[in-house]
């Protein structure tokens, strides 16, 4: 019996999306697969997990593993449809069964099934007819999974074209968009460490010396002098 392997495949390309929910979905029709997770921003469309996941498989087709990669969506394998059709191709070619849990019909065993169901040859002149159909099958089947992968391009370039809309609508109105220039993002920590130095510190009309306060709130000499330097400023 000839080795098997299961890969799911989970990328998100933004901090509001949650990648628990694809890994779920997953785990709840494959529970033995083998997580695979990517998060990048929208800044860069580097994915180094995936490339090292394809190399992988590589590897076990060389082996003669069989593998089955699984996908919440087709959006999840490729946002760039061109390059998500070209992997399915590759990948399809090494034999993997590739699987999305939201568009069955577009899973590679279709797709083989879909090319198996040529019609027989005759031996006659009616195999001219006959090899056309053929080949318009497979174009056809072809055909069907570009379309998903185009599909699922258009509807996240529709997102980032409304959301583009949205933010253009919004600082023509005048509101701030993210953070406004030379702002900070503190920490919870660094935020109870200051409220903690506004309590106790005597520069703040507390009654514990610097020394102390540092000790009764655990930080190191240069953060707590990092923090009185911005606690002072704002």
């Amino acid at each position: 019996m000839s080795k098997s392997i299961i890969f799911g495949y989970a990328r998100i390309s933004t901090m509001k999306q949650r990648i628990e929910r694809q890994i779920d979905n997953i785990k709840r029709e494959y529970p033995g697969a083998v997580i695979i997770t990517e998060e990048y921003t929208g800044t860069t469309t580097d994915r180094p997990k995936w490339n090292k996941l394809v190399e992988q498989i590589k590897k076990e087709y060389v082996k003669g593993t069989e593998v089955t990669l699984v996908f919440d969506e087709v959006s999840r394998m490729s946002r760039n449809a061109k390059e998500g059709f070209e992997d399915y191709k590759m990948l399809y070619d090494m034999g993997v069964n590739l699987v999305f849990l939201k568009e069955r019909h577009i899973d590679t065993y279709n797709f083989r099934q879909a090319l198996q169901s040529k019609v027989a040859m005759t031996g006659t002149d009616v195999d001219i007819i006959l090899s056309a159909v053929n080949e318009y099958m497979m174009k056809l089947a072809e055909r069907q999974i570009e379309i998903a992968f185009q599909t699922a391009q258009a509807e996240v370039d529709y997102l980032h074209q409304r959301t583009s809309e949205g933010v253009r609508k919004a600082q023509a109105a005048g509101k701030q968009i993210g953070r406004a220039k030379g702002s900070k993002v503190e920490t919870k920590k660094a935020i109870e460490a200051k409220k903690q130095i506004q309590k106790h510190s005597k520069d703040f009309g507390g009654n514990l010396s610097d020394v102390d306060c540092m000790k009764l709130i655990g930080l190191a000499r240069n953060t707590f002098y990092k923090y009185k330097r911005e606690m002072k400023a704002e």
